[in-house]
């Protein structure tokens, strides 16, 4: 509408500029007229300077408008003369509306934002940004108290505190997720995200000391351990008691004194020769026990190299190749992409593969209908994924939750001791071992390296 106006203004201007053109010509030169048309002449000047004037005005409101908004200077307002016409007012009206709109919505985010700076202020966990260059950005009260960091301002300040813990920052990559052991009383979980702002490329990492969860967890770890020695032990010792109890009542008993020696007899022998084989089978049972918790508490820190993961998988097949023939199961492989590689120890990786694998094998020797699935997949950022998957009876929720605890089996040979120390190996190479399953139906173990 204002546009319309504006439009039937100018137009109006130059048609009566051109008539009093035309009619101070016609004048001139068939009447031979000459005040007339230097009035004309005049009128046309004043026209002229007042469409000028016209436009000129427009676009100062309009310039002063864009430089209002360039500038976010929203305290600017429009106003017109009365003599403009309602053209201008509308205009001035339109502009002023325009800027009260960008008042409201920068207002707004302002709040928004004093909001989230206050929300970053109060949380416990702690938060820190930094540019390319290492300056830092945001720092909430959560990051400095723990940090304990004075006139922190750059990334590099971090290397104040630990310097191994900055390598170990700046070496992260987006998403990534690491837990670095400061000193005795600060364990922490850093998370790092990358996002640009004004163009710029910046690094915004969380903190958050886990020293008491991870205490807590120690001592609950120390008790359910306590726990499973203790039965173990008391398994084994109770029985080996009670047969020397009976086998010194059958030396009593059966055992008789002479001038050559002592005589036994013969079904008392006998007792006590089965009651010794016994002591001499669980005393073995407890060894073996002792040697599989020593295994567990003792895998050695993993050899990181750049492994292909098709030859990793090629490398178990081949070895269980006999195996699995024996017991007539079919192996699928799929890997995504093909030329995937992972940055692990091959042989602890090859271990849990084997491990996986026979487990499932086992699962399968009452199925008719015997399938292994061994995928591979590649996520980017978030790591690469290795899964074992069969279609066995599958594993009920009650046993799911446990059977990752050591010397837990739900075979009736085995130690319990291959899963935890599968899942130790994973944590040692900073990724995690986790299973899936629905019975009847599948079983599905996950190695998520990150």
């Amino acid at each position: 509408m204002v546009y319309r106006r504006f439009s039937v203004g100018i137009s109006i201007r130059i048609l009566a500029i051109t008539g009093l053109i035309f009619l101070a010509v016609w004048l001139f030169y068939t009447k031979e007229l000459w005040l007339a048309p230097g009035i004309l002449v005049v009128i046309v000047a004043f026209l002229a300077g007042e469409m000028i004037y016209y436009v000129n005005s427009i676009n100062q409101k309009l310039a002063r408008f864009l430089d209002s908004i360039r500038f976010a200077d929203f305290s600017s307002s429009f106003t017109t003369d009365s003599k403009m016409g309602q053209s201008f007012r509308e205009v001035n009206q339109a502009f002023n509306e325009v800027m009260e709109v960008f008042k409201q919505t920068r207002a707004e985010k302002e709040e928004q934002m004093l909001f989230l700076q206050v929300i970053i202020q109060h949380i416990n966990t702690g938060i820190i940004s930094f540019n390319a260059e290492g300056k830092i950005g945001v720092i909430n009260n959560a990051a400095k108290h723990l940090l304990q960091i004075p006139q922190f301002r750059d990334i590099s300040d971090l290397g104040k505190l630990s310097k191994k813990l900055l390598q170990e920052i700046l070496e992260m990559k987006p998403g990534q997720r690491v837990s670095f052991k400061v000193n005795p009383t600060m364990h922490l979980i850093i998370q790092s995200t990358a996002l640009k702002m004004g163009g710029k490329s910046w690094t915004l990492l969380s903190f958050q000391n886990i020293n008491a969860e991870l205490q807590s967890n120690e001592l609950e770890a120390w008790q359910n351990l306590t726990k499973v020695l203790r039965h173990e032990i008391m398994n084994s010792i109770t029985p080996i008691s009670s047969l020397v109890d009976s086998l010194r009542t059958i030396l009593d008993e059966d055992s008789y004194v002479q001038q050559e020696g002592i005589l036994i007899k013969k079904d008392g022998f006998l007792d006590i020769q089965e009651g010794l084989d016994t002591i001499a089978n669980r005393s073995k049972g407890l060894v073996n026990f002792v040697n599989a918790y020593r295994d567990y508490t003792n895998i050695p820190q993993p050899k990181k190299e750049l492994v292909s993961v098709e030859n990793l998988i090629e490398n178990v097949c081949q070895l269980m190749k006999e195996d699995l023939k024996s017991k007539e199961i079919e192996v699928h492989k799929d890997l995504n992409p093909e030329n995937l590689e992972i940055l692990c120890d091959p042989d602890q990786i090859t271990m849990i593969l084997i491990n996986l694998v026979k487990n499932a094998s086992e699962s399968l020797q009452n199925q008719a209908d015997r399938q292994i699935w061994i995928r591979a997949i590649g996520q980017g950022d978030l790591g690469s994924l290795i899964q074992i998957e069969d279609n066995g009876p599958g594993i009920v929720p009650e046993a799911l939750e446990r059977i990752f605890v050591p010397f837990y089996t739900t075979k009736k040979t085995g130690s319990g001791i291959g899963l935890a120390i599968s899942r130790q190996i994973m944590n040692l190479h900073r990724g995690s071992l986790t299973v899936v399953s629905e019975p009847e139906k599948k079983t599905v173990f996950s190695l998520n390296f990150r």
